[in-house]
């Protein structure tokens, strides 16, 4: 296939992703905007008021909370859409049509990843949208919160296509967020400062990715707790990078592929 045919298939599943999306907006939206509302009612409104800002790095304990809520909606939505989709194509058998095409793998990845990040970014726009009728937020560093945005959904959307290519029914396409992904998320510092923590406890965030990416997005958002921010960024480059390239390898040899 030549660049402008590549061009064209790749746009085509990016389509359909964003298409299949849309089509249950009210399933795939709703949902997480309204639990991140009952996060903001429960913890935000009426536990925060009692939490002195010595806690949270000297800012209101509301605003502290609001850079892990909506990355944690956007890496668990460009987890779930990937995974979802991806399996739901091995399912049906389409998926393998699709490789048995000219088309590229990569094609077909990037067009998976692609929708991802769709529903990811969305979902993380609507959470900021929704948060505002709590909460004051004024992003500090514009370039860093994009950045890790995309590169946080761009690497979750990875991880759901790995778990696609391996499950082998729908019942494996759930375990992985409620016990993995969301355990590690509340570890990482979403609705509170590790410092608080026990040595033990600390020392145990300190081991989760999640903590780093969280830590980031909220130095972009709020100015505070960025220390690690170029050492995270560039290991999230070499992660993206290292997940594509085991993907790529996955679709062309793993037996998962064809059921």
């Amino acid at each position: 296939m030549n660049f402008l045919e590549q061009y064209h298939a790749l746009m085509t599943i990016i389509r359909k992703e964003i298409t299949r999306c849309v089509r249950i907006k009210f399933q795939v939206f709703l949902p997480p905007v309204i639990s991140m509302a009952l996060f903001y009612c429960i913890f935000g409104s009426i536990l925060g008021r009692h939490i002195p800002t010595s806690y949270t790095s000297g800012v209101a304990y509301i605003q502290y909370i609001s850079p892990g809520l909506i990355m944690m909606s956007i890496l668990m939505n460009s987890f779930i859409n990937t995974s979802s989709s991806f399996f739901g194509s091995k399912f049906s058998r389409s998926i393998e049509e699709m490789i048995v095409s000219p088309m590229p793998n990569y094609i077909i990845l990037l067009g998976y990843i692609c929708g991802g990040v769709f529903r990811g970014i969305v979902v993380g726009i609507l959470v900021v949208l929704m948060s505002l009728f709590f909460t004051h937020l004024q992003v500090q560093h514009w370039v860093v919160l994009l950045a890790v945005a995309f590169l946080t959904s761009i690497f979750f959307s990875q991880i759901g296509l790995l778990n696609g290519i391996f499950a082998k029914n729908f019942d494996d396409i759930s375990w992985i967020p409620s016990f993995v992904i969301q355990p590690l998320t509340y570890l990482a510092g979403v609705f509170y400062s590790i410092q608080q923590l026990p040595p033990f406890w600390k020392s145990l965030s300190l081991l989760d990715p999640i903590h780093y990416i969280i830590n980031n997005f909220r130095y972009a958002m709020l100015g505070v707790e960025g220390q690690t921010l170029t050492v995270s960024l560039l290991v999230l480059v070499g992660l993206n990078i290292v997940f594509f390239m085991f993907n790529l390898y996955l679709m062309k040899y793993s037996k998962g592929m064809r059921q």
